[in-house]
């Protein structure tokens, strides 16, 4: 049986390169390629893959929130998240949103390979040092709201324009900003801001 794949990756030299080397092995097959996250569920159910390869790091929608529409739309394909970014929050966040496998970019071809038929066979796939760190941090400390203000906050906005975009007051966006650089230790917000990108908990 053929394993049918289809690559999620904004760079279009990572998607050919990952294509290339997957169509190498003679039971895969790479049947799509997209580089938007919005474009996944569509995508899937134009080409039927039975594993998705996806990155975190996409434009229209994150690999996280992908892989979450995917599941709810085709909880019977199975993803696989290949990225650059192996930062512990970002395993936890996967997981969560159904993911069934987490490795890096530089995982060697023969391990890549390995890791898809794994996937396609219904088990989980972590990359071990990534699976030790994400232990080690633990859970995001934010709230899903103050996430929302962190990520609204990224723009570099004032206090008035966050406010209007999450839709709360200047008060509790000022509360919000505060309680995020006290649980992040961030020194102020563009400290917490780096700091939860670094973590993945954003």
């Amino acid at each position: 049986m053929t394993i049918r794949l289809l690559i999620a990756d904004d760079q279009a030299m990572v998607r050919g390169a990952l294509a290339a080397l997957l169509d190498l092995e003679n039971d895969l097959e790479v049947v799509g390629q997209v580089g938007r996250g919005d474009e996944v569920v569509d995508a899937c159910r134009e080409h039927r893959p039975e594993v998705v390869l996806m990155d975190v790091e996409m434009p229209g929608m994150d690999g996280i929130a992908a892989s979450a529409a995917l599941r709810r739309a085709m909880p019977e394909v199975r993803v696989l998240v290949v990225t650059t970014f192996g930062r512990p929050g970002f395993l936890r966040r996967a997981m969560q949103a159904g993911v069934q496998g987490f490795v890096v970019k530089d995982t060697p071809a023969t391990q890549l390979a390995d890791a898809v038929r794994r996937v396609n066979e219904g088990l989980r796939v972590v990359d071990p040092q990534l699976a030790a760190d994400s232990l080690a941090f633990g859970e995001s400390p934010l709230t899903a709201r103050e996430a929302e203000v962190l990520k609204a906050a990224s723009d570099g906005g004032t206090v008035a324009d966050i406010a209007r975009s999450v839709h709360l007051s200047e008060g509790t966006v000022r509360n919000h900003l505060s309680s995020i650089i006290g649980k992040t230790g961030g020194r102020t917000r563009a400290d917490a801001l780096r700091i939860a990108d670094e973590n993945g908990w954003l």
